[in-house]
């Protein structure tokens, strides 16, 4: 079996509106970046995680509450029991788009499975989330490509040679399809370095494969834009979350340890236009609305246009 370059020879190559005096108050922290991050921001588009919706009402009186509050799009999840049908006629009706699609089952069927047969039932699952994702009009899948759980069975060497051939499988289906497959880096054990991680990339060597970047996952193991700058434009897409180094606890959006002005910086620095997507603890319109709030803070507020040519694309 390949042995995956050792972490040292990488390193070496490698809403309603709110009043400005209010949000000040509110958060103080991230009402800093108002002014510095305004340019940027027209080039971000705010999006959520579909789960974070929790309030009453069908979805197209949800769709219809984001665009109100001012979001750009949302991601809905695949495999799962939300109607595609019935979200496309809502983003159509509303003007919402549906940006992406998140893997519902990529963590527990994984594609890094000692077990033959779970590693079918997770490229079935993708292809499902594929098709979901063209139905809606998304043009990307999340996905976690394995976790790292048993050093004889299930290894980084084992997911990242299991995870690369179920994605092969895949490639003409999202090619087909003009459905990009976005790896998240996450909390799995594997590819730890931004070096690592943009090798992983490269060996898959496809149009149709980039990263769906999370800035508040590694904070514990190097600086968000440290990552950014090595990923470049592998990137395609953020998740939008804040953490303290040295734990996995979530805090709100610019109360963590990220470095919101550099992470701004090192997009600028790859040229980075596109989407980004909260991925917090969701609740009710307020809630929502404090979400987009900090977002649009510490990244900028985007102009309200649609994003140009496909949703996801980075030049």
């Amino acid at each position: 079996m390949r042995t995956v370059p050792s972490r040292r020879h990488f390193l070496k190559c490698s809403t309603a509106a709110i009043g400005f005096s209010v949000v000040g108050s509110l958060y103080p922290r991230a009402a800093t970046f108002a002014d510095e991050s305004s340019e940027m921001g027209r080039q971000i588009y705010k999006s959520l995680k579909w789960n974070m919706v929790r309030m009453d009402g069908s979805i197209i009186e949800k769709f219809t509450m984001l665009k109100e509050l001012g979001y750009d799009g949302v991601e809905l999840n695949s495999p799962d029991d939300t109607d595609k049908n019935e979200a496309a006629a809502a983003s159509q009706q509303v003007g919402l788009p549906i940006e992406g699609i998140v893997n519902a089952t990529h963590w527990r069927v994984r594609h890094s499975d000692p077990d033959p047969a779970v590693r079918a039932q997770a490229r079935k699952n993708m292809q499902t989330a594929l098709r979901d994702a063209k139905r809606v009009g998304a043009d990307s899948v999340l996905l976690v490509p394995g976790r790292v759980t048993d050093p004889e069975k299930e290894n980084h060497d084992q997911v990242w040679s299991r995870s690369i051939d179920d994605i092969r499988v895949l490639l003409p289906l999202a090619e087909r399809l003009k459905v990009r497959i976005l790896i998240e880096n996450v909390g799995n054990g594997f590819c730890t370095t931004p070096a690592l991680f943009a090798q992983y990339l490269d060996e898959i060597n496809s149009p149709w494969v980039g990263a769906h970047f999370d800035i508040g996952n590694h904070i514990s193991q190097g600086p968000p834009a440290e990552w950014i700058r090595v990923l470049g434009s592998r990137i395609r897409k953020l998740d939008v979350k804040d953490r303290i180094k040295g734990s996995r606890d979530r805090v709100l959006i610019g109360d963590g340890d990220a470095d919101w002005p550099e992470v701004r910086k090192a997009l600028r620095e790859i040229g980075y236009r596109g989407w980004a997507a909260a991925e917090v603890r969701g609740g009710d319109r307020e809630r929502l609305a404090e979400v987009l709030q900090r977002m649009n803070q510490v990244l900028g507020k985007s102009d309200g246009k649609p994003a140009p040519n496909l949703p996801g694309a980075n030049p």
